[in-house]
Order: C-alpha cells, then structure tokens, then sequence
C-alpha cells in the first residue's frame, strides 16, 4: 500500500481510486440532501484482529523468558557485583517491556468501546509506554553515574559468575529469537521483538567477554567500559519510546501522515473544492484517526451524491495514507463562514 510522499506520477490519483461506486449507493439520489453530511461507514475500535494477536502465544513465552533472564541477572549483579550484569538485566528488563506493550495493546484493543470511552481502552498502552520509558530512563542514568564512579575506583568483580550469566543470558535469547522466527516475517510488533532479542543477545556477548578479560588480565574496568557500552543501547530506544508516547498524547499527526500530502489528494478529487479543519491524530499503536471539513460543489450535495462523495475520501486516504477511521463533513462555500476552526 502506497504512503505518503510517494511520486504522485507512480500512484493512482484519488479520482481513480474512488471512483467505483458501492451497490448500494449506486441507487442512492435523493434531491434532500442535507448541507452537511457524516461519514456514514461503521467502524469497530475494538475486537480489531492483528497479526500480532496471532502470535500473541509467542510473545508471552519470548517475555517470560527475557524477564526470568532479567530477574536472574539482577540477582547476579548484586552477588558478583558486576554492574554490566545489571545493566543488561536493564536491557533485557526494557525489552520484555516493549514485547508487554505489545501484548497489552492487543488485549485492550479486543475490548469493546462505551459511551463514556468510545475509543475503548486502546490507549492504555500509550500510558504504560510513557511509565516504561520513565522507569527505563531512570535505571539507564544509575548505570551512568555508577560506571563513571567505577572507572574511577573500581570494586571486585567475581568474573566467573559474569560467564556463567551471560551463557544463560545468550542461551535464552538463542530460544526466543527461534521462537519469533516465523512470526517475523509476517508482523512488524514481531519483528520489532526479535530485533530486541537480537540487540539482547550482543548485551549477553558483551558480560561474556566481560567476564572472561577479567579473568584472563584482571582489567577490573572493563565492568563499567561494558555497563556504558549496554546502556547505549538502551538510552536512544527509550527516549524514541517517551517521544513516541508524548506525541500521541499531545495528538500529533501520525507519523506517515503528512497532512499538506493529504490536503493535496483531497482537494485533487472531482466536486472537491477546498477542505478546512483537517485533523489527524493516534489513538494508540496502529490506529490513526482523521477528520475534515470538506467544501464540495453545490451539485455534489443537490444530485444525492454526497454518499458517493464519502466512499471517494476514505478510498483515497486508505488508499495513500494507511487511514481507516475518518469523519468528512460535507458543506457549501461560505458554510465555514459560521464556525471556529482551529485551523485552515
């Protein structure tokens, strides 16, 4: 499916992709029609079947796995002492948080709206993401500050224990990447995960050779040098995670959705002569919303056309943008005359 941004030269105009009409409103002419029209297709928020639903099962046992290792890691960190342990049980812990998320997401999504939350609970999901990278931020600082004061005065580290973890720790990501291989191929949440696992397995090489030049040249800074090198990788992860959160709840527009692009489809379709209030938000992982104001030609609305009119506009945001939930409002020149719009 084409995207937004793409050479309007290799794609079809929104014209061609609307141009169809459905059966039923193929009959549909009434000289009536009203000034303003809703977007009239049925939606459902919730119950919305997802690739990774289909491999929900996967990804339960991938997050057990990788906080059992975590958990077992931490545990290794406080006996050995080795801070790259608890940097990786950092790492891996930021991990089965994100597999969560995406678990999380695909049971509220099956939960059906209410009058009072008519998008369900779909953005619970973004409130857990924004305390995870909170919690995340926190834990990457300690690892930091405490790498930093080793490097100047480093502590006893007992390296076998740092070997022994890190095969555990490698051994476990090995299971859980073969775990999500098929999936992968199939959804992005499943591929996001076992690229995370993947990152997870390079941690569990780094407390390895940790604890084996420890061993061998007893370099007792190669704890913190690792600790810094693990917590680089989970530093840029969460800070793209709380901006990605931030953004959905300050609603700006979807990533992919360039609403100048939008603006220009819209307007490109026969009977559309401008369009005002354009808006376009996240709701959560998945689901963007849109709505608009569209002027339409005087014809458009006296022929009974107004139907046709609203199967054209979601076929060409479907179509270029990946949008499935909008609302249009149908109106005359002049009607924008009596509203507030937020913007053009």
């Amino acid at each position: 499916m084409s995207r937004a941004g793409h050479g309007h030269d290799q794609e079809p105009s929104c014209d061609q992709l609307g141009s169809g009409q459905r059966p039923e409103h193929a009959a549909a002419a009434s000289s009536s029609a009203g000034r303003e029209a809703g977007h009239g297709h049925s939606h459902s928020h919730g119950s919305r079947l997802t690739l990774t639903g289909e491999h929900s099962r996967s990804l339960v046992i991938v997050m057990l796995i990788t906080l059992t290792v975590a958990i077992a890691e931490a545990a290794g960190a406080w006996v050995s002492g080795a801070l790259v342990l608890l940097a990786d049980a950092a790492h891996m812990a930021a991990d089965a948080a994100a597999v969560g998320l995406s678990l999380l997401a695909v049971v509220f999504a099956a939960r059906p709206p209410t009058p009072r939350r008519t998008f369900g609970y779909a953005r619970a999901e973004i409130l857990a993401a924004m305390v995870n990278a909170v919690i995340l931020f926190g834990m990457s600082v300690f690892i930091v500050v405490e790498a930093i004061r080793r490097l100047v005065s480093p502590p006893a580290v007992e390296s076998p224990l740092l070997v022994i973890f890190g095969v555990i720790a490698l051994a476990a990501n090995a299971i859980s990447l073969l775990i999500l291989r098929r999936g992968q191929a199939e959804s992005l949440n499943i591929r996001g995960a076992f690229l995370e696992v993947a990152s997870d397995a390079l941690g569990a090489a780094a407390v390895i050779v940790t604890g084996i030049v420890i061993a061998a040249t007893g370099f007792t800074r190669a704890d913190p040098i690792a600790s810094l090198l693990v917590g680089a990788l989970i530093v840029p992860r969460t800070w793209r995670l709380l901006a990605d959160a931030i953004n959905v709840l300050l609603e700006a527009s979807p990533r992919g959705v360039d609403l100048s692009e939008v603006r220009a489809h819209l307007t490109g379709l026969t009977g559309v002569r401008d369009v005002h209030d354009l808006h376009a938000w996240t709701i959560t992982s998945g689901l963007a919303v849109l709505s608009v104001h569209v002027v339409v030609e005087p014809d458009v609305l006296a022929d009974g056309r107004s139907a046709v009119m609203l199967d054209a506009l979601q076929d060409c945001l479907r179509g270029h943008f990946d949008v499935d939930h909008s609302t249009f409002q149908l109106e005359l020149a002049g009607h924008a005359d009596h509203e507030r719009p937020m913007h053009n």
